[in-house]
């Protein structure tokens, strides 16, 4: 993996906004009807390619495919990639009604549930083994970005997938013995997909917002030990399914969730960094960029990062539509780079600007404008950092 040895490196964590003319085929793919295949397999090549060349224009030196070739959001794409799973029409309460910060903001979610409902039209029930079927997807995602990434200047290209806590998140299991048991099976399942990436000669991103929400999750009825608990298990089940894959070909992403909420109960990075710091990945994609997490950039004068490990620090924020200053995402790049060391620091974004194929946080023009703020951030930053 490729490190910011003579300037800041950019990146982002992957979800990019679909181009218009992608979007009809997957509302098709999503609802399960006709579509003309081949014309689809056209339109998604040329959309990969496409963004790729957008995101070099913009000064991304590590660019992703977007998640262009994922129908479902960004963890409930493993649905169409593992066996073992049926959907069915919620039965019980919807499990995107839980957590502490929609129980104290129950008016302001009401809210905006209504004017961006999320997609929980479906239960996902594990009723069968678990096993990786989703190889042909995946070689196409990989044969597009390789395709679309030949002959551009690229530091260094990623496929962003998820991490196992984060594999259709809200799952119920009617098959295995124990919840325990079910993560098991996903791990070794996922194993698949990140070395079919890594052996390909991308870097796989594992996406794991569900390891730091789930406190909000848990919050109202368990005890933070009970949370501690269960992460320490997740570490486990994540460095489980990372067996025999290189950990310099692996980046991990942790966030605190990508709705516009208020945020008032998510974990403190303090309380969590050092079992994040466990996950055998060599680049660590954390969240620092919003105002409930921008302070935690102070983490690093305590904890130290592990040598030979990379940061890459969220220092633009996919979830409002102000387009930050270079010079602000200047000094936070500085911030962590002081604290670090500037090698070990590269410049990323919170989250991804789509958080499902129909589903965006800003306009495209300002996801673009955002990714030049970044770039020219950091700019500033190296010019500061090496003279």
């Amino acid at each position: 993996m490729k490190r910011s040895e003579k300037r800041i490196l950019t990146t982002h964590v992957g979800s990019l906004i679909r181009p218009p003319e992608l979007r009809p085929f997957i509302v098709a793919r999503n609802k399960g009807a006709d579509y003309d295949r081949a014309a689809y397999a056209e339109c998604l090549k040329k959309s990969v390619s496409d963004v790729v060349r957008q995101q070099r224009a913009a000064g991304i030196d590590v660019p992703s495919d977007g998640e262009f070739g994922k129908a479902i959001s960004w963890s409930q794409y493993a649905l169409t990639r593992l066996s073992g799973f049926e959907r069915r029409p919620i039965s019980g309460k919807n499990p995107f009604d839980a957590g502490a910060d929609r129980a104290r903001f129950a008016a302001f979610y009401a809210e905006m549930d209504a004017s961006d409902p999320p997609n929980t039209a479906m239960d996902s029930i594990c009723s069968g083994p678990i096993a990786y079927t989703g190889q042909a997807e995946l070689q196409a995602d990989i044969d597009n970005f390789k395709a679309a990434i030949a002959g551009i200047d690229v530091a260094d290209a990623f496929l962003p997938v998820a991490a196992v806590p984060s594999v259709i998140p809200d799952r119920k299991n009617e098959f295995y013995k124990t919840e325990e048991e079910c993560s098991a099976a996903i791990a070794e399942a996922m194993r698949t997909e990140y070395k079919q990436i890594t052996d390909s000669g991308l870097l796989a991103q594992l996406d794991d917002a569900r390891f730091a929400v789930t406190w909000d999750r848990m919050a109202p009825t368990k005890s933070f030990a009970d949370y501690m608990k269960w992460l320490e298990r997740q570490v486990e089940f994540i460095n489980h399914s990372l067996e025999g894959v290189p950990e310099d070909r692996v980046r991990y992403h942790v966030c605190w969730g990508s709705w516009p909420g208020p945020h008032t109960s998510d974990v403190a990075l303090r309380d969590i960094v050092h079992l994040i710091l466990k996950i055998k990945a060599q680049a660590f994609v954390i969240e620092g960029a919003n105002p409930r997490h921008e302070h935690e950039w102070k983490v690093w004068k305590d904890v130290k990062l592990p040598e030979g490990k990379i940061l890459i620090p969220g220092v633009i924020s996919h979830a409002t539509n102000i387009v930050e200053h270079p010079e602000l995402v200047a000094e936070r790049i500085v911030r962590y780079a002081k604290l670090v060391g500037r090698e070990n620091v590269i410049a990323g974004t919170d989250c991804g600007f789509a958080q499902g194929p129909l589903l965006r946080r800003v306009h495209p023009s300002i996801m673009w404008a955002k990714f030049e703020a970044l770039s020219e951030g950091a700019r500033l930053a190296s010019k500061e950092l090496w003279g």
